[in-house]
């Protein structure tokens, strides 16, 4: 049985931790693509595609002179093999291709997630993902069983995995509503835990390294898998977590006597309270009227309607939130598309061409090119460090800022007035944003460079940045629109820039065709695209100065400011 919500409220640490766990060796694990590719080639997954030394990578192009050299000092390419399995370019691009398709899902799929999540709640999704990425490492490992003919399956064990992913991902990124004014951290916290899942595949590389067969540790694996199911069924709840707006879980009152057991909470309970008493007012005043005898409680239900349901139903009616249509053409969102297409296509472009980067500058030394995966790998890890930070940022001060009911009261003269939470919200995200940007810029400038060593810088920036921005959007979402929203305008960006990153495939077949496996003029262009991803921290700076701008005028003359229509916000109405 699933629990109610009270009942998750209680259990709130308990499901934070294990989400956070959950999301390291469940989620986003493509991103550790590198390390799952070399494991891939060791076990012969489309290596019938590599023939013989004829047809051989120019990739792994290792320059050797015959053993003649007065007679013959013409270079040939070395027939390379992997565990006995050969390999070549031409598996190197059927895999990547295998792993646009996973990461695309990995991100499209989220606005029929944010949809679905929105209107039924997460438990749903996430037993849906957890089962779905328990059968795509059985996929793998069955296609592991006979690689010759069944390569394909890869495909559809990446789509799988993507999809199950994503599913535990989003879900636990509606858990934080029950953190209160920590939301914003939390969040971070959870795309921290997602991003940092890329240390999985690196992880499982040394256990099968040491010797463990890879169709044993997806069975493993995949059991694993099982467990997020049993633990998602017994401690998550069918309802969605309503915002700390909409609900305070630190009252609890039981209305027994009104004729319903539910347990209704926080702040809707003095409306729900006037709400009844209202309606037993007019029960009551009926009954006199007509000098009818009757006890209240034998009254129509239709017209006492004593439910926590009705009631809360009734009660969110009354409150106008802005349309999902207005939300999604707002200057806010569109510029946060703008930026996520270009640092989503920026970091997923790396990943996937990464092996290919770092062949290039070890001149196609496998061994080296392992090594840097796997220290790329490790470093995932600082996602769950760095992105609290972010989370932090935007959370800065609100403690400190006024509420509606501080806006209700009337402040003495002189005293001066708290911040306003909606703009120190916004301050905060243009804060983060900017300094997410230009740690994407210095990440696009180690790119250029073409120093090894170096490259663990570029490893260490791009970990951070990946980390950052779902952060820094993800907070800017829940701080700007309705929590009911939420959901779908995540899912709606993520599906935006999926599609927008699928523009790294030709990008990927551009270096490895044209330019013969030199990234400078892709990595040239990519960090001049960067650029645009200022766009959104200047528009917020001008947001925030409007709508201060608009406060100090209200506080010098508040009569001309007055509520029209019964709406929520003050207009000026002359």
């Amino acid at each position: 049985m699933a629990p109610t919500l009270a009942t998750a409220f209680s259990r709130r640490w308990w499901m934070a931790v294990t989400a956070v766990i959950e999301n390291l060796l469940f989620s986003a694990v493509l991103l550790g693509w590198g390390s799952l590719l070399i494991m891939l080639k060791s076990e012969g997954f489309y290596s019938y595609l590599c023939s013989g030394p004829g047809n051989s990578s120019s990739l792994n192009l290792s320059l050797m002179v015959s053993g003649s050299r007065a007679s013959n000092s013409s270079v040939v390419e070395e027939y390379l093999e992997m565990k006995g399995w050969p390999i070549c370019k031409d598996q190197d691009e059927m895999l990547n291709l295998a792993f646009t398709v996973g990461s695309f899902l990995l991100s499209a799929i989220t606005l029929p997630l944010g949809i679905v999540m929105d209107k039924y709640g997460p438990r749903k999704l996430r037993l849906l993902g957890s089962a779905c990425f328990a059968f795509s490492c059985l996929l793998i490992a069955y296609g592991a069983s006979d690689p010759t003919n069944l390569s394909v399956l890869i495909f559809f064990a990446l789509a799988l995995n993507g999809f199950g992913g994503m599913c535990m991902t989003f879900t636990s990124l509606t858990l934080p509503n029950m953190f209160g004014d920590l939301r914003s951290t939390f969040i971070a916290l959870m795309i921290g835990s997602y991003a940092s899942s890329a240390v999985t595949f690196p992880g499982i590389k040394v256990i099968y390294d040491l010797g463990a067969t890879f169709i044993s540790i997806l069975l493993v694996w995949a059991g694993c898998a099982c467990l997020v199911f049993l633990n998602c069924f017994f401690n998550w709840p069918l309802e969605p977590f309503p915002g700390p707006e909409d609900m305070d879980f630190t009252v609890k009152i039981k209305f027994s006597w009104l004729g319903f057991d539910h347990k209704i909470t926080g702040k809707q309970f003095y409306r729900q309270v006037t709400t009844v008493g209202r309606r037993l007012s007019v029960g009551n005043s009926m009954k006199q009227q007509h000098h009818q005898a009757k006890d209240l409680a034998a009254q129509d239900a239709s017209k006492l309607c004593l439910s926590t349901v009705d009631l809360e139903v009734k009660c969110k009616a009354a409150e106008k939130s802005q349309s999902f249509m207005k939300s999604v053409f707002s200057p806010i969102f569109m510029l946060s598309l703008i930026t996520m297409c270009v640092t989503q296509l920026r970091l997923i472009f790396y990943m996937g061409a990464m092996n290919t980067i770092l062949e290039s500058l070890t001149e196609g030394d496998l061994k080296t090119v392992s090594e840097y995966t796997s220290i790329f790998g490790v470093l995932q890890l600082l996602c769950l460090v760095t992105s609290p930070v972010i989370g932090y940022i935007m959370d800065w001060r609100l403690k400190d800022c006024e509420d509606e009911n501080d806006k209700k009261t009337k402040r003495e003269p002189g005293q001066p007035r708290r911040p306003d939470k909606q703009i120190q919200k916004i301050t905060n995200a243009t804060r983060a944003f900017i300094f997410t940007n230009l740690l994407l810029v210095g990440f696009g400038v180690t790119c250029i460079i073409p120093n090894l060593p170096l490259q663990i810088l570029s490893f260490i920036l791009h970990t951070i940045v990946r980390g950052f921005i779902h952060s820094a959007v993800g907070g800017l979402y829940a701080a700007v629109y309705p929590s009911s929203q939420f959901g779908s305008l995540t899912g709606m960006q993520s599906l935006i820039s999926a599609l927008f990153a699928l523009l790294q495939q030709p990008l990927f077949m551009a270096i490895v065709g044209p330019l013969e496996g030199d990234p400078l003029w892709v990595n040239v262009g990519l960090l001049g695209l960067s650029m645009l991803g200022f766009c959104l921290p200047f528009y917020l700076l001008c947001h925030s100065r409007h709508l201060k701008r608009l406060r100090d005028e209200r506080d010098e003359d508040p009569k001309i400011y007055v509520q029209i229509n019964d709406g929520s916000k003050s207009e000026a109405f002359v």
